[in-house]
């Protein structure tokens, strides 16, 4: 199969046309959104919550992926074959089970208590009268946000210098430029139109290449053939070793801590929506999911040899069988889907991390004995996300390491943190804010400390074991504490019924 394999990329006009065609695209939908998204703080974090169901089911799935599912995961399949499938399965399980049972109690009690971020959810919920549990989940928020969008920058000029041959320092700033205008003018209805938009042109991608690729390989048993007399392993997705099986179905424990997930539960029209938006979403995740697997599955059988791909680098695949089965202008199409990936976490994480900044840090703590009107907390959004993409690629720049650094710990280290305190919060009365600071603490210490400690890294992913402690300490400590006011009247906002909450 290697025979006559081309391993170096030659752009085309076309492939440029088609990539350049798709920018242009998501930048019309932020100038589209704008006069909508300038009504107000509302409109421009959540929507004003009238998104429709189909947006919601597909922006919160593509803006937790990135181009970690296109470039990582086809990369892992093509090292680890068919095992590499446990490392989508937990999340697929868990954000089924999010949109079904949390997203429902967070939509009904956000809207009853104007909550139009994570932490105005937590404040809310638990008295935060001081402000202090606020600016501690605000501060935490942004800095691994922050990081994570600097991170994505950096990516973006990776993919576009070895698909279409940028410089990569002009790709990071296309990146961010992209990323800037239509997050800036068109707010979160922007980010979740164009994560629509992103979202079918991953699809297709992720779909059509594989089905291609193994159509010109022979068909599907040859290439199965193919990869049982290179190694039968590959073709077992039974043959990981335990640890490493619960490590990658862990990866799912970090999606109810997510807060640029979260927010899209909060902003769907109506609650009862979300039964739709779950079978939705789920059909796309496995769908992308499941594509990437089978792209790493027959890229194995055209480059059986990692120095057969572009600098040896296995999140090279996808790129490379694309340019070598599709034609010029679905190759450029193919090369959108990875910046639409990368785009489609990165405007999401900026739009929290500057939600961090302005509502939870500026409005309602050093600004709170005052009122603001909304011409005003619009303009200094809009400020803030100027100065945070500026930031973001200051970090991108001149501290590359430290950035990759905090982004290892970004999934692990948010979902163990925010992940069972918010589930706690929602499905236990007995919680209380200190066992809330207590888990976030916990949460993010075990994580760093796992990390560091090569024993114990070495057997299990640092996830698993700060997501449990995390769920343990908030619920010791809540026991040993006394509850917030009015849980009944939260509870029954959460569950929906008539007299529940007081705005």
């Amino acid at each position: 199969m290697q025979e006559g394999v081309v391993t170096e990329i030659a752009v085309t006009t076309p492939a440029i046309v088609a990539f350049f065609g798709y920018l242009l695209v998501v930048v019309a939908i932020g100038i589209a959104a704008a006069r909508f998204s300038s009504a107000g703080i509302s409109e421009f974090f959540v929507a004003g919550r009238r998104m429709n169901r189909f947006v919601v089911a597909l922006s919160a799935v593509v803006s937790g992926r990135s181009a970690w599912l296109l470039l990582g995961v086809t990369g892992t399949a093509y090292l680890r074959g068919a095992g590499a499938v446990w490392t989508v399965t937990g999340y697929i399980v868990a954000e089924l089970l999010l949109f079904i049972f949390y997203a429902p109690r967070l939509r009904r009690f956000s809207e009853v208590y104007d909550c139009i971020t994570l932490p105005d959810f937590f404040a809310a919920r638990f008295g935060d009268r001081d402000g202090r549990l606020r600016l501690t989940l605000g501060v935490v928020i942004l800095i691994f946000m922050v990081s994570y969008v600097s991170a994505q920058f950096v990516a973006g000029g990776k993919a576009i210098g070895a698909s279409i041959g940028l410089d990569p320092s002009t790709g990071v700033l296309l990146t961010a430029g992209i990323v800037l205008v239509y997050t800036v003018l068109g707010g979160f209805l922007a980010v979740s139109l164009t994560d629509t938009v992103q979202g079918i042109l991953m699809i297709i991608a992720l779909v059509a290449l594989p089905i291609i690729a193994i159509g010109d390989a022979g068909g599907l048993s040859l290439v199965v053939a193919e990869l049982r007399a290179f190694d039968p392993t590959l073709i077992d997705p039974f043959s990981l070793a335990v640890g490493v099986a619960i490590g990658f179905l862990g990866i799912g424990l970090g999606s109810a801590g997510q807060p640029h997930i979260i927010v899209r539960y909060m902003s769907i029209r109506d609650p009862e929506q979300l039964r739709y938006a779950a079978v939705v979403g789920t059909i796309w995740n496995v769908l992308m999911s499941w594509g990437a697997v089978f792209i790493g599955l027959v890229g194995r059988v055209y480059f059986p040899s990692v120095s057969m791909l572009p600098a040896q680098d296995t999140e090279n695949l996808y790129p490379m069988l694309a340019y070598q089965h599709l034609h010029p202008i679905l190759f450029g199409m193919v090369v959108a889907s990875i910046f639409a990936a990368i785009m489609s976490t990165a405007d999401s994480q900026l739009l929290v991390a500057t939600s961090s900044v302005v509502r939870d840090v500026y409005e309602k703590v050093l600004r709170r004995d005052q009122t603001l009107s909304a011409r005003h907390l619009v303009i200094v959004t809009r400020c803030v996300v100027v100065a945070l993409v500026l930031v973001a690629l200051g970090l991108g720049v001149v501290a590359q390491n430290l950035v990759f650094w905090l982004v290892l710990f970004a999934w692990a280290g948010v979902g163990a943190a925010l992940g069972p305190t918010s589930i706690l919060a929602l499905y236990s009365r007995r919680t209380t804010r200190a066992g809330v600071l207590a888990g976030l603490v916990v949460g993010t210490v075990t994580t760093i400390v796992w990390y560091y400690t090569p024993a114990l890294k070495s057997r299990l992913y640092e996830l698993i074991p700060a997501f449990i402690l995390s769920l343990l300490a908030t619920w010791v400590v809540s026991m040993l504490t006394e509850p917030p006011d009015r849980v009944e009247e939260m509870f029954d906002a959460m569950e929906g019924r008539p007299d529940g909450g007081s705005a």
